[in-house]
């Protein structure tokens, strides 16, 4: 059984409370503990009867760092369209002001750290399908575990207010240690039958592509980025943690995120860094232009090679390539890429990838850089507003938070977020899944049709079906 010292927690809450009355406003109260390994996949399973909708998990590429959070501890979200990147840094420095903070572990992702994502387009009309998610949503979990370059960490949060008392501390005790006792536990979970597929719209949809090569013909826009959905019906409840599990098998070299809220569950596994902040330094990535897996080596790499020399896609590459570069150069004294793309391969397509490396200037924050490069051309086009509006009239999809930024940054301003592509929307028995390709002026529907087809296999196979 894992068990913690308690005695820094207890002084911490009894200066909490204290802090509380002098001040008349809620403390936040982070103590952070280095605890015995644990699976961070069972920590996160292990919240499912009394933190359902109320977890999240982040894994990123390389498994340095995987976050796995249970309970809400404080909220903040945001449904107004402009500034919901402000609001969500003002409060979340409101939130650190006053905080007492038990840490002597100099890591990234642990202590206070906010959780959340936003919507890809706040002025797009939303629908039934996102209701459980505002356009801004972020998290401070009651506990959170840290598995940080192959060591475990505990994160408790507590919020203290002038109306408490040490029965506090022992409530929160005990609760932490339910979850971790039940953490030890190998969990097991159940893959509900996939009964039915149903493509929203595939006729509309290609049609609204083919107008959309006819407005780049004639108008500014150099390229567009349309979406589709495909809904799943099951004949039981689809289970995260099944989900989760079954990404972290077949899609491991992916940011791997879970986002739950109010029963509602985002999850995906994304090759797209956004940005990356640790300490000074920044990085991003440009990845656009994509093509199959082959069947065979031989086929494999004939396919790439088809990639990196096809213009089509090497141009919608290059467009991802200047607009990073320039948000970068205006935050960063040196930023550093590469000339030419490489490959990127995931398990069932390969990605035209450039890395991008900067030296972040003092005073620059990671959601300033997020709002920034959000979106990216890879997933909204260029000229960037052109694009959103193009995408608001021709696209009959409410994205929410698909292909919009979704990661974590911690009380001490480094962070991570992926651009949250290869991604579904689990809701009970029902799932929706999400895909999109650029468009540009010599596009053809029936191809990017393919293209999106492809996108979708990593999360209809983590669900249990495929496409034929």
């Amino acid at each position: 059984m894992v068990a913690i010292q308690e005695t820094e927690l207890k002084q911490g809450i009894f200066n909490g409370i204290a802090r509380a009355k002098g001040r008349s406003q809620s403390i936040l109260v982070s103590e952070v503990h280095k605890i015995e390994h644990l699976d961070p996949v069972d920590f996160f399973a292990a919240g499912r009867e009394k933190y359902l909708g109320e977890r999240f998990f982040w894994k990123d590429p390389e498994g340095k760092l995987v976050l796995a959070g249970l309970g809400i501890c404080g909220q903040i979200q945001s449904d107004q369209a402009a500034d919901r990147f402000f609001h969500v840094e003002k409060e979340w420095k409101r939130f650190m002001d006053s905080a007492l903070i038990i840490n002597k572990y100099q890591r990234n992702g642990m202590g206070p750290t906010l959780f959340g994502g936003f919507s890809f387009d706040p002025q797009k009309q939303g629908t039934a399908l996102w209701s459980k998610f505002p356009e801004a949503l972020f998290q401070i979990p009651k506990y959170m575990l840290t598995l940080s370059n192959g060591e475990m960490f505990l994160t408790t949060n507590v919020i203290c207010t002038h109306h408490d008392d040490l029965t506090l501390f022992e409530k929160v005790s005990r609760e932490r240690q339910e979850v971790l006792s039940k953490a030890a536990m190998k969990q097991s979970f159940a893959q509900p039958k996939l009964k039915k597929m149903v493509e929203i719209e595939p006729e509309a949809w290609k049609q609204a592509i083919t107008h959309v090569v006819k407005d780049l013909k004639q108008s500014e826009l150099k390229k567009v980025v349309l979406a589709r959905e495909l809904r799943l019906h099951f004949d039981e409840e689809v289970q995260a943690e099944r989900v989760l599990v079954n990404l972290l098998d077949h899609q491991n070299d992916s940011f791997t995120f879970v986002l739950e809220s109010n029963n509602d569950c985002f999850i995906g596994a994304s090759p797209e860094r956004l940005v990356k902040k640790e300490g000074k330094s920044l990085y991003s990535a440009c990845l656009a232009g994509s093509i199959a897996r082959g069947n065979t080596p031989e086929e494999d790499d004939r396919l790439g090679s088809e990639l990196l020399s096809d213009q089509k896609n090497l141009m919608e590459h290059q467009y991802v390539v200047e607009m990073i570069k320039e948000a970068m150069e205006e935050t960063c004294n040196e930023v550093l890429l590469p000339e030419q793309p490489v490959l990127m391969k995931m398990k069932y397509i390969q990605h035209l990838y450039t890395p991008v490396i900067g030296k972040n200037r003092a005073g620059t924050s990671i959601l300033h850089l997020v709002n920034r490069l959000h979106p990216t051309p890879a997933l909204g086009g260029l000229p960037k507003q052109a694009a959103i509006e193009k995408i608001r009239e021709m696209e009959q999809l409410d994205r929410g938070l698909y292909a919009a930024p979704v990661g974590w940054m911690d009380y001490q301003g480094n962070g991570e977020f992926a651009v949250a592509i290869r991604s579904g929307l689990i809701q009970g028995k029902e799932a929706s899944l999400f895909a999109g390709c650029g468009v540009v002026a010599d596009s053809n529907a029936e191809s990017e049709y393919k293209e999106t087809s492809i996108k979708f296999r990593p999360m209809l196979t983590a669900l249990g079906g495929k496409i034929t």
